[in-house]
């Protein structure tokens, strides 16, 4: 699989199977993702894999913390900002309405969208996932670093044949998630990955979300 092929193939996989991913494939994943562009070489990123116990232990850490609030945010930022603007609020309105119309969900049934995005909080069903911390004393430059990393990640996966969804929806619930894995300060934890075998037969799984031509966020100049 080529860099092109394995950009197009990538997608945010919300149904897995239960076949694991071997703690060796994850190294090789890891050992691949590593030589991801880093400014200064700094290498801002930190991982905790996780299955088994310890992937138990955040699920039901977490899901006891939704028991008693379950919109709390512990991050220091909203995933989103505020009163998002165009034409950023009309894409993620519209991947979401394209998801739930896959779905055969309407969007009055709200305890059935609200099912589904509870799924994030079993990594969408994969035996195993990754997160991802960095020093809360680095600046903006070195999250940008540790994104790129994870999307290192997700096409090194990709290229093995294997599925992942970055999860932001794990970021609200931070803290908690680095209480239940031993994460201490000054690292924080950012977000999750869910990495598995996708689900061939889950239509969520044909999902493509749309996106904006290339002369809609370029300016080509001097050419």
């Amino acid at each position: 699989m080529t860099v092109s092929e394995a950009l197009k193939a990538r997608i945010s996989t919300r149904a897995f199977l239960d076949t694991p991913v071997s703690k060796a494939d994850i190294e090789a994943i890891l050992e691949e993702a590593r030589w991801a562009a880093s400014g200064g070489n700094v290498q801002p990123w930190h991982v905790i894999a996780v299955a088994g116990e310890a992937r138990q232990r955040v699920m039901d850490a977490v899901q006891e913390k939704l028991k008693t609030d379950p919109f709390a945010n512990e991050a220091d930022f909203p995933v989103y900002p505020e009163s998002l603007w165009e034409p950023y609020r009309s894409r993620r309105f519209q991947v979401g309405e394209d998801m739930y119309a896959l779905l055969g969900v309407p969007r009055e049934d709200k305890a059935a969208r609200f099912a589904h995005l509870m799924e994030n909080y079993r990594f969408f069903g994969a035996p195993q996932a990754l997160f991802f911390a960095i020093d809360a004393r680095m600046n903006p430059n070195q999250w940008a670093h540790l994104g790129m990393f994870m999307m290192c990640v997700c096409l090194a996966a990709q290229g093995r044949g294997l599925a992942t969804c970055m999860q932001e929806a794990w970021t609200p619930h931070c803290r908690t998630v680095g209480q239940a894995l031993g994460v201490e300060a000054p690292l924080k934890v950012y977000c999750g990955m869910a990495i598995g075998h996708a689900d061939p037969d889950a239509v969520v799984n044909t999902l493509r979300s749309r996106r904006a031509e290339v002369d809609e966020f370029t300016r080509f100049e001097g050419f």
